[in-house]
């Protein structure tokens, strides 16, 4: 686990785009996009239909490790609002032992604003406690500090002349974004103006490797990081299609 502060909070990166709690044995992610494969399938464009399962034991495994008791799902859940109630029998199963077992929270985001927690789980457009706000979109106005999602944040980085992708967080004073969870996700690019217009400020991009957080100072002067010694980079890097 990588140690991460924020907001007067200890957290721990616990996988490439997650985070544990342990004040409150909880474990954060973000942008699921559960049932993005048959959401495409449905619009002509077909894609192995197994997203969903994959994403949910990713998560499975993370909860099994951490012993975590809450989990909070920051937003865009499903890829669409009908995911919720076509999410394949076998995910469903998954999901529903898992929200069965734990306390679950889901809030909602722009993808699935009619989420109902047909799997289980309770449903809200943000969770605040703890001095803290949960929520999908950042706002620049917020007056809690926040965690976020919403924006899939990445780092372009070059290593011995071969350029990968690293899911990231961006860290604030006040705002924390969260990389993107499910295994279909895109992202943006972490020094986009978008990014840096909701973060505001001092910002950095950040990395959890084996047991250190590797951080980035925002905004870059380029789009890709130059990795000179890439000792720190001993876990696998993602590639760009992460």
């Amino acid at each position: 686990m990588v140690p991460l502060l924020f907001a007067h909070h200890r957290f721990d990166i616990v996988a490439p785009a997650a985070l544990y709690w342990p004040a409150r044995n909880a474990l954060l992610v973000a942008d699921l996009h559960l049932e993005k494969a048959s959401f495409f399938a449905g619009h002509g464009q077909m894609l192995p239909p197994y997203d969903s399962q994959a994403t949910l034991q990713d998560l499975a495994d993370l909860i099994r490790v951490t012993g975590a008791q809450t989990v909070f799902c920051l937003g865009d859940n499903y890829h669409d609002d009908g995911g919720e109630a076509r999410l394949e029998p076998e995910a469903a199963r998954q999901l529903s032992a898992m929200t069965a077992a734990l306390e679950w929270v889901w809030i909602t985001g722009n993808h699935d604003r009619d989420v109902a927690g047909l799997w289980g789980g309770s449903v809200v457009d943000e969770w605040t406690g703890e001095g803290l706000a949960l929520r999908h979109q950042a706002s620049a106005n917020s007056q809690l500090p926040e965690i976020s999602g919403h924006y899939h944040p990445k780092v372009r980085i070059a290593v011995r002349n071969r350029h990968v992708s690293r899911r990231c967080f961006v860290k604030g004073r006040h705002h924390l974004i969260m990389p993107a969870f499910g295994v279909l996700t895109g992202g943006m690019a972490a020094h986009d103006p978008v990014i840096e217009a909701c973060v505001g400020g001092p910002a950095e991009a950040i990395i959890g490797l084996k047991d250190k957080p590797v951080r980035f100072p925002l905004p870059f002067a380029d789009r890709t990081i130059e990795i000179v010694d890439d000792r720190q980079f001993a876990l696998p890097l993602a590639t760009t299609g992460q």
